[in-house]
């Protein structure tokens, strides 16, 4: 019972310590997704060269995709004209950080953290992606219109077929940092500081420091533990101010942060169909190398006392102990954070809280019109609302397809036109690293 309250003061702690950022991170958020769309990154990352890898990474450190998201994201600049290196750079920089995970990490592990964490993703990605332009560039030859036709274009114009962009209001992106964002990261942020609680209370203080001693073997051990997990930026900072407050030094705990949301087994296995071998081996080197320069930098850093003590780990010891500091029992700033961990919680759940389906408009035009053909898709791996936009897009641009509705839950795909091919409609979505097969619709 001890146990147990512990855990839970730990997590309550870390929630209230967290909860204001990642409120105020969720909502800048929803105002980048109304200002920089999939769409207009494409449009920006067409064409070859050294100046399009970065500008491919720079886009991707404030993006609040996770690492399953970014994938079909990833694959539709591909298919968009986008060469190997300035995929390989957006794929890299994008899922190790975003507006919400640098929020997060400025309250928990201080402003030198939240500095460093979205410039190694910048680093990383501009490094591999200038890594694989220069070792891997059997398509960099090819005209940008040849590259960007997909699957759907049929070798015609490949802007043929787009539908004309959504206008996105104010209200939609509200709708999208504080329902969609934390519906996409939710489950993985509550394990997350659960476990960050588990950890304070089974792990004495400084107990790893004694365990794996110091210098790059940490960060070894660490990098064996990110790579594998799927775990996203925001929900591994407070794992990774637990491991600190256990004894891992903050360049280890970089290391984590680095790795984890950057790689895992599912996306390698993508990683291998969108780009190839050379490009992955590629990619895996860079995260490990930028991972592990970026750790011993910080660590240099903090023991040469160049980063003063008000910026490292604000939290460490007040945050895992119930002490934070919010202000005094009873003032503006303690019921400030109270109250945002409790606004937190009810917008958690609101978000998780299931949703019944409603009927799409392409199921509507299914039943109302018998001469409109349709077509459900079962389209395994999708994750979080950026795989299934990015599968509606991809099949909305495909000829003669005029409404489609993706159900994230069932892992389908309703499709309604007329005249569309459907080999080439099960290759558009097999083209963005999912599993595809097409299945009698009801």
């Amino acid at each position: 019972m001890e146990l147990l309250q512990s855990i839970v003061v730990a997590s309550w702690a870390m929630l209230i310590e967290m909860a204001p950022y990642l409120l105020l991170g969720f909502t800048v958020a929803g105002l980048l997704s109304v200002m920089i769309s999939p769409r207009w990154v494409e449009r920006h990352l067409g064409n070859r060269g050294l100046g399009q890898i970065f500008k491919a990474s720079l886009f991707g450190v404030p993006l609040p995709l996770c690492s399953c998201g970014v994938i079909p994201v990833g694959a539709s600049l591909r298919q968009h004209g986008a060469g190997k290196g300035a995929t390989t750079a957006f794929l890299l920089s994008t899922p190790q950080t975003g507006v919400d995970s640098i929020a997060v990490t400025y309250a928990l592990l201080g402003p030198f953290l939240a500095v460093v964490r979205p410039v190694a993703a910048l680093l990383t990605g501009f490094l591999g992606g200038g890594l694989v332009y220069a070792f891997d560039r059997n398509d960099d030859d090819k005209p940008v219109a040849e590259a960007s036709e997909s699957a759907c274009s049929s070798g015609s114009d490949p802007c043929e077929n787009e539908t004309a962009p959504e206008k996105k209001t104010l209200g939609d992106g509200l709708y999208y940092g504080l329902v969609v964002l934390p519906r996409d990261i939710g489950r993985a942020l509550i394990i997350g500081i659960l476990l960050s609680g588990v950890i304070s209370a089974l792990v004495e203080p400084q107990a790893l420091e004694g365990a794996l001693g110091g210098g790059i073997w940490p960060m070894f051990a660490a990098m064996a533990v990110g790579i594998p997990l799927y775990v996203c930026a925001t929900a591994s900072t407070p794992i990774a101010l637990s491991l600190v407050y256990a004894g891992l030094s903050p360049g280890a705990a970089l290391v984590f942060l680095i790795s984890g949301p950057a790689t895992n087994a599912a996306t390698v296995t993508t990683l291998w169909r969108v780009l190839g071998k050379k490009s992955v081996v590629i990619f895996l080197l860079t995260v490990a190398i930028g991972a592990l320069a970026t750790g011993l930098v910080v660590d240099a850093l903090v023991a040469s006392d160049f980063v003063g003590a008000s910026a490292m780990i604000p939290a460490v010891g007040e945050a895992m102990t119930g002490h934070e500091h919010h202000g005094e029992e009873g003032g503006i700033g303690w019921w400030f954070g109270r109250g945002s961990a409790i606004a937190l919680i009810l917008l958690m759940t609101n978000a998780l809280w299931p949703q019944p389906q409603p009927m799409g408009r392409g199921d509507l035009k299914m039943l109302e019109f018998d001469d409109v053909e349709s077509m459900v898709l079962s389209v395994a791996g999708m994750r979080c609302n950026g795989c299934v936009e990015s599968v509606t897009r991809a099949i909305k641009e495909c000829e003669g397809v005029k409404e489609t509705t993706v159900d994230l839950a069932a892992g389908r795909a309703s499709i309604s036109g007329t005249g569309f091919d459907r080999s080439l409609l099960v290759d558009a979505v097999r083209s963005l690293g999912f599993e595809v097969e097409a299945i009698p619709a009801d």
